[in-house]
C-alpha cells in the first residue's frame, strides 16, 4: 500500500486530496499557505490536521527507510528468505520491524555467542528440534567437549548450547510480541519510596495501576521521581503465566528435550526476555505520555495565543516584588513605551503613600485605562495596592492578572534591548507584563513557547519534537490573525509563513529606511524577498490604509483578479468594500449559485467563500469574535472564600486531570475533571475548557494554610443537591 493511501485511511480523507499534500509539501509548501491557499487541492482541511498528517508522512517515511536498511543488513549477512522478506514488507511500525532485526542485529559479547564461537550451535539445534537423538545423551553431549575451546565436560557443552536457545527465545519475533501484549494487557506500573524524606512525590510511594489504564501525567511523575531519586519504578505482570505462554508456543509436548527445553526458556525469560520488554513498555508509556503532554501543551498554548487582545487602550503595566519595588510601565495603544517608575507599596518598604501617588500621577498624566499586574512574586499584595487605585477612579480604570511567565527571559534578550534601548533591565519585564493585555499573540512570540509556563513537565519531553510542535502553533496562531506589515516587530514577522528571521530584519530595516509599506507588492523590493517566499507570505502580511483595500484583507495577491471579478459580478466596487457596503454579498452568491460565481471567476467554491468573507470584513481580527478577556475592579483575599460561593473567572491553565481557574483570589483554584459540569463523559479536560474561557464556579474548599482552593464548574443545582 502506498504512503498516501495508509495516510488517507488514517485521517478519513480521500486519497487524491493526501497525495496531493504530499507534492505541496514537497514542493516547499508552507502549512499555513497549504491550509489558507489551496483547498481545491486538499479538500479543505485545516493547519492542524495538515501538520499532525505532515508528523504521520514523516514518521512513515523513517519507517520505510529502516524498512530498507533492515533489508540490506540482513541481506549483507546472506540471511534474507522471503519468509522474512515478507515480515519486513508486513511491519507496521518500528517496533515490530526491530524484533524482526533482533536475531540479526551485531551484539556484544554475550553467552551464546562464547558459546557459538565454541562450537555449540549445532547442539542447540539438535535440543531445539526436540526430536530422540541417534546415541545416548550423554555420548551426544561429549561429541561437542573440546577443552581447547573451553567445553571441558558435557555439563558445559549443554550449558553453552541452551544459552545460544535461551538467546534465539529472547530475539524470537513471536515471542516477543505474545509477551509484550500480555504485559500491555495484564501489566502495572509499581513505584515504592526509594527514600523516606517527605517529596512530592509521596503520592507514588506505594502506586500501582494497570499498563493499560495510566494517565499519561503519572507516567511522567513517575519517570522524574525515578530520576530524582525518589522512586523505585518497575512494571508487574504474571511472569509466570508468560513463562507458561511461552513454553506453550516452542515446546513440543512429549518432546525428547523438552526439560532442557523448559530451562532454556525460563532463563531466556527471567535473564533477557523479560527485563527487554519492560523496557521496551516503559519506553512506550514514556513516548505516548510525551506525546499526549506535547499535544496539551500545544492546544494550551494556542489559546493563550489567541486570546482577544484589549486594543486601542493606554495600559499600565506592573511587575511585582517585595525588597527591589514594583516596577512600572505605560505603553500607549500601539505598545510603544511611553514612562517607568519604581515604587514600593510592598514589605519591607511598605510606603503605600507615595506609591499611591506615583502611579496615579502615571495614571492622569498618560490616561491609562487598564492595569496589567504580573502574577509572580508578591503579586498577591500588588493586586491588592492595585485594587485599591482602581477604586479611586470609580469605573474609569479596570485591571488584570496575567501569567509573567517569560517576562525575565524577554527583557534580559537581545530583542528585549533592541525593542526598548536604554531601559533598565527590570523595567523591560513591566512593558512586557503591560503589552501581554493589549496583544498576547504579538507579545508572546518573543518568547520561547516552553518559559510561557502552560504545559506538564515541558523539560522531560524530547526537545527536537517539542520545538517542533510548539513552532507548528505559532506558525499557525500568526498567520491565522494576519499581521501589521507597518508595525508588526522582526520577532512577529519571523513567524509568517516563507519569512525567516533573517528576511523579517530586513522587512524592517526597508521599512525605517524608506517608510511605510503602500502595498504589498513593495515587498519584492526588500533584499532577500524572493518570488516564493513572497508567494508563501503576502497573504498574511497586513496593510491598513492601502491604496488596494484587499491588501488589508488575507486574499492572496494571486486572487485579486478574481476578487474583482466576484464584485463585478455582484454589483460592487472596491469603494463599496472599503464603506464596508458589502454585508450582503453571501446572499447574493446564494441567488447567483456559488458553482457558477466560481466558474465566472475561475476559482475554486472554496476561494470564493473566502473572498467574499474577506470582503465582507476587510481587516477583521477573527479574535475579535472571542469573549473579552475579564477585566476586575476590585480584589478578594482566599479567606473570603466560603463553600458555595459562586463566582466568575478565567481558565489559566488546562492539564490532564482539570483546570486552574484565576477567581480574582491571587491564587487560582483547581476544578476536578469530575468536577467540569459536562453532561457527557470527558476523556479529558480539553474537551470542555480551553484557556483563556470565562467560566462560572461554585466553591468547594478553600484551605489558606495549603493554598489550595477546589472549584466545581457543575450548574448550581447539582451541587445543592436538587
Amino acid at each position: 500500500m502506498e504512503i498516501y493511501e495508509i495516510l488517507a485511511g488514517e485521517f478519513g480523507l480521500k486519497a487524491a486530496p493526501v497525495n496531493n499534500i504530499i507534492g505541496l509539501v514537497d514542493a516547499g509548501n508552507t502549512i499555513p499557505f497549504i491550509a489558507r491557499y489551496r483547498k481545491e487541492m486538499t479538500g479543505g482541511v485545516d493547519d492542524q490536521v495538515l501538520r499532525g498528517l505532515c508528523d504521520r508522512l514523516e514518521s512513515l517515511r523513517a519507517l520505510e527507510k529502516r524498512r530498507d536498511e533492515v533489508r540490506a543488513a540482513i541481506l549483507a549477512q546472506e540471511k534474507l528468505t522471503e519468509d522474512i522478506a515478507a515480515a519486513i514488507n508486513a511491519a507496521l511500525n518500528l517496533s515490530e520491524l526491530e524484533d524482526i532485526y533482533r536475531p540479526f542485529r551485531p551484539k556484544r559479547k554475550t553467552r551464546a555467542s562464547v558459546a557459538r564461537e565454541r562450537g555449540l550451535e549445532p547442539l542447540a539445534g539438535i535440543i531445539f528440534k526436540q526430536e530422540r537423538p541417534p546415541m545416548p545423551l550423554q555420548q551426544l553431549l561429549r561429541e561437542f567437549v573440546d577443552a581447547e575451546k573451553g567445553v571441558p565436560d558435557a555439563e558445559s557443552a549443554l550449558e553453552g548450547a541452551l544459552d545460544i536457545i535461551a538467546e534465539g527465545i529472547a530475539d524470537d519475533t513471536e515471542v516477543r510480541k505474545r509477551v509484550r501484549a500480555m504485559v500491555m494487557r495484564g501489566g502495572s506500573i509499581v513505584s515504592k519510596a526509594k527514600t523516606e524524606d517527605d517529596t512530592v512525590y509521596r503520592m507514588y510511594y506505594d502506586f500501582s495501576e494497570p499498563v493499560g489504564r495510566i494517565q499519561s501525567h503519572r507516567v511522567l511523575a513517575l519517570n522524574r521521581g525515578e530520576k530524582e531519586g525518589a522512586l523505585r519504578v518497575s512494571v508487574s505482570f504474571g511472569r509466570e503465566a508468560a513463562v507458561s505462554a511461552v513454553c506453550a508456543m516452542r515446546v513440543r509436548p512429549g518432546g525428547f528435550f523438552a526439560e532442557h527445553l523448559e530451562r532454556a526458556i525460563r532463563d531466556a525469560c527471567d535473564r533477557l526476555l523479560f527485563p527487554s520488554i519492560e523496557r521496551e513498555v516503559r519506553a512506550q508509556l514514556t513516548t505516548d505520555s510525551s506525546e499526549q503532554a506535547i499535544k496539551m501543551f500545544a492546544i494550551n498554548l494556542r489559546d493563550l495565543l489567541m486570546q482577544p487582545p484589549v486594543k486601542g487602550k493606554v495600559a499600565l503595566g506592573l511587575d511585582p516584588a517585595y525588597r527591589t519595588g514594583c516596577k512600572l510601565a505605560v505603553v500607549d495603544a500601539t505598545g510603544a513605551l511611553l514612562d517607568t517608575a519604581v515604587i514600593y507599596p510592598t514589605p519591607p518598604q511598605k510606603r503605600v503613600e507615595e506609591a499611591e501617588a506615583v502611579i496615579c500621577g502615571l495614571i492622569e498624566r498618560h490616561g491609562v485605562e487598564i492595569i496589567a499586574i504580573g502574577n509572580g512574586t508578591a503579586s498577591k499584595e500588588a493586586e491588592i495596592f492595585a485594587a485599591e487605585v482602581v477604586k479611586k477612579y470609580q469605573g474609569r480604570l479596570s485591571y488584570m492578572v496575567v501569567s509573567e511567565a517569560g517576562a525575565s527571559v524577554y527583557s534580559a534578550s537581545k530583542l528585549a534591548a533592541d525593542e526598548l534601548p536604554g531601559v533598565d533591565v527590570s523595567l523591560r519585564s513591566a512593558a512586557s507584563i503591560a503589552r501581554r493585555l493589549q496583544d498576547p499573540l504579538a507579545e508572546l512570540v518573543k518568547i520561547d513557547p516552553k518559559a510561557i509556563g502552560v504545559g506538564q513537565y515541558q523539560h522531560d519531553m524530547p526537545p527536537a519534537r517539542l520545538d517542533t510542535a510548539l513552532e507548528g502553533v505559532v506558525e499557525d496562531c500568526v498567520n491565522s490573525v494576519g499581521v501589521d506589515l507597518n508595525t508588526a516587530s522582526p520577532a512577529l514577522l519571523s513567524h509568517i509563513a516563507g519569512l525567516s528571521a533573517a528576511v523579517a530584519k530586513n522587512i524592517a530595516a526597508f521599512r525605517d529606511e524608506n517608510g511605510p509599506f503602500r502595498a504589498r507588492s513593495e515587498l519584492k523590493k526588500v533584499s532577500k524577498l524572493g518570488p516564493r517566499a513572497f508567494e508563501q507570505c503576502a497573504g498574511f502580511l497586513r496593510i491598513p490604509g492601502a491604496r488596494n483595500i484587499l491588501d488589508n484583507t488575507s486574499v492572496h495577491p494571486e486572487s485579486y483578479g478574481a476578487a474583482g471579478k466576484l464584485l463585478k459580478l455582484c454589483g460592487y466596487s472596491e469603494k463599496d468594500v472599503a464603506s464596508g457596503s458589502v454585508s450582503d454579498i453571501a446572499e447574493k452568491l446564494r441567488a447567483i449559485g456559488e458553482e457558477r460565481a466560481a466558474s465566472d471567476c475561475d476559482i475554486g467554491v472554496p476561494t470564493l467563500r473566502d473572498i467574499a468573507s474577506e470582503l465582507r470584513k476587510p481587516g477583521r481580527d477573527s479574535r475579535d469574535e472571542l469573549p473579552p478577556p475579564l477585566l476586575r475592579t476590585d480584589v478578594l483575599d482566599i479567606g473570603d472564600l466560603v463553600p458555595g460561593m459562586r463566582l466568575r473567572g478565567t481558565v489559566r491553565n488546562v492539564i490532564d486531570f482539570g483546570a486552574f481557574v484565576d477567581i480574582g483570589v491571587h491564587q487560582d483554584g483547581l476544578v476536578h475533571i469530575s468536577e467540569l459540569g459536562a453532561s457527557r463523559y470527558v476523556r479529558h479536560p480539553s474537551e470542555v475548557v480551553r484557556i483563556g474561557d470565562i467560566v462560572d464556579v461554585t466553591v468547594l474548599e478553600a484551605d489558606a494554610a495549603r493554598k489550595r482552593i477546589s472549584l466545581s464548574m457543575r450548574p448550581e443545582k447539582d451541587n445543592s443537591g436538587k
